[in-house]
């Protein structure tokens, strides 16, 4: 396996936003809504801020054993937990839910993307330690986006009747026959035998999502000494107590989010409004939204109700019921953790602008907001078609049709656009203007009618004449498109529709490795990995 990388500006791909490309650029119209840029200088001046906040390190060390106890350990992850207990020791976060199967590539990129970004901090900072964190969002009861993933063009969905947090939800019959089926996919591949069995391994019969979910996590990235985060945590919620009952009986967060938000600037769009209530209540199958009544509070679709007495002694006696929802998570996240960096997608920045007056007002450390790497990868029998399109790989980002123009250009041989036509029609029509307003200024407006009409019939000529020859290139053009589709699904960012199993089945665990060296954790490029 051998790929050659070339890196471009996040702008030049149309992929991202303005929110993400304005913030990336340090813009004024952010400057407000974060505490340090994603640089090394952001990072050290979060770190003076994180050595004066105090977390419960004892804890955190004690829960990260738990955690991991039946678990086969790495050194470097073991080495990792117990350096959590040194107040030089600070974290570098990225957070996603128990996808199956790890979802999305870019679950895969956020977490090598935080391993090497602690790594370069360990090699260029003298007297302190840094920790790569996954942080699982196993509370998330969204099964429709975490129970599928696609692999070589097919979607695979787990069809489990379980409700509530998925990380609660149990690897069943049901997901046994989904890893069969996957397994007659791989295991004609070169890496699939192997791959099967880690499969295997991680989800077995009875084990819950969060666990197997922490299991193969810890397969794939345990060498690189990454750490991994339980959220749903009796221990942890305790230290949250005070938050949950200011949210509760306050709904302290809302008005704070609601006063950002008029702030924002408003060529962005809003990523999270939040609610009244911030919180969700997490009890056995469910996870449902917790609402304000006249008599107490109330849980949403059920037939669960508390008085403000009752409600209290449930948090005293079960604060791990109290889920946070995207509003309050970061807030939870930073609390537990002495991070300094968190490492996430587009969407996930944009909500993080609208939470610093939250962090303000609970005196928690803010941390450098870091866009996670993003890639494009390129397989050898699409390099060469590439390579006989004449195309180089930042050309794939343009839309399908400006792909199908430049390839018609370099295949024909012949003029498809009357330009100098056009260019000698505007003169010749200029020049009848001239001569009609002489004679009455009023064959002006007439003239040019006339113009625009002959214009719009040039033009409807000239696509037909691409329509007669793309007729020609037929062939050509429908392998352009089947190339434009398997790089770009749905039209969108290969990241964002295929899975890590596709390309560890094909290169095994070298495949990640190239991931880490490719990866750049502070210049803010994508990377296009072309397989030669």
């Amino acid at each position: 396996m051998k790929f050659k990388s070339t890196y471009h500006s996040y702008a030049s791909t149309n992929a991202f936003s303005k929110l993400v490309l304005d913030y990336l650029a340090d813009e004024p119209n952010l400057k407000d809504f974060y505490t340090h840029q994603p640089t090394k200088e952001g990072v050290e001046e979060a770190i003076k801020i994180r050595k004066k906040n105090k977390i419960n390190r004892s804890l955190l060390v004690d829960e990260m054993k738990k955690s991991y106890q039946a678990v086969p350990l790495h050194e470097k992850v073991s080495d990792n937990i117990n350096a959590l207990a040194n107040e030089n020791t600070f974290t570098v976060c990225t957070a996603h839910q128990p996808n199956i199967f790890t979802g999305h590539l870019y679950f895969i990129y956020k977490i090598i993307h935080a391993i090497k970004l602690a790594d370069e901090l360990n090699k260029n900072t003298t007297g302190l330690h840094f920790v790569p964190v996954y942080y699982m969002g196993s509370e998330d009861a969204d099964l429709n986006e975490l129970g599928e993933i696609m692999l070589n063009g097919k979607q695979y969905r787990w069809e489990t009747n379980q409700k509530g947090a998925v990380g609660r939800m149990k690897v069943d019959k049901l997901f046994i026959t989904l890893i069969d089926r996957l397994s007659i996919e791989l295991l004609a591949s070169p890496y699939g035998e192997e791959l099967v069995k880690i499969i295997r391994v991680a989800y077995v019969e009875g084990v819950t999502i969060e666990r197997a979910t922490l299991n193969l996590v810890n397969e794939l990235f345990g060498k690189f000494g990454l750490l991994i985060f339980l959220s749903d945590n009796k221990a942890f919620k305790k230290e949250f107590k005070a938050v949950i009952e200011d949210e509760l009986f306050n709904q302290f967060s809302n008005k704070l989010v609601n006063e950002t938000i008029d702030l924002f600037p408003k060529e962005f769009t809003i990523q999270a409004k939040g609610r009244l209530i911030n919180l969700f209540y997490l009890k056995d199958n469910i996870r449902e939204r917790i609402e304000q009544s006249d008599s107490g509070y109330s849980i949403v679709d059920t037939d669960i109700h508390f008085t403000r007495e009752e409600i209290k002694a449930e948090i005293d006696s079960h604060p791990e019921r109290f889920s946070p929802n995207v509003i309050l998570r970061p807030l939870f996240q930073e609390m537990m953790l002495p991070n300094v960096a968190f490492v996430g997608g587009g969407g996930e920045l944009a909500y993080w602008l609208e939470l610093k007056s939250i962090f303000s007002q609970k005196q928690v450390p803010y941390p450098v907001l870091f866009l996670r790497n993003s890639f494009l990868i390129i397989e050898k029998k699409y390099t060469q078609a590439l390579e006989k399109f004449s195309l180089s790989p930042i050309d794939l980002f343009e839309h399908e049709n400006i792909l199908i123009d430049k390839v018609l250009a370099r295949f024909s041989k012949n003029e498809l656009l009357l330009s100098a036509e056009k260019i000698r029609l505007k003169e010749l029509y200029y020049d009848i203007n001239k001569k009609a307003a002489i004679i009455d200024k009023s064959l002006v407006m007439h003239v040019e009618a006339l113009f625009a009409k002959s214009v719009k019939k040039i033009e409807a000529l000239e696509k037909k004449i691409k329509k007669a020859e793309k007729r020609k290139f037929e062939s050509e053009i429908n392998e352009l498109i089947e190339l434009k589709q398997a790089l770009f699904p749905d039209d969108i960012l290969q990241e964002r529709k295929e899975n890590i199993l596709q390309y560890y089945n094909q290169f095994g665990t070298s495949f990640i490795d190239e991931l880490y060296t490719l990866s750049k954790v502070m210049d803010h490029e994508f990377c296009i990995m072309s397989e030669v």
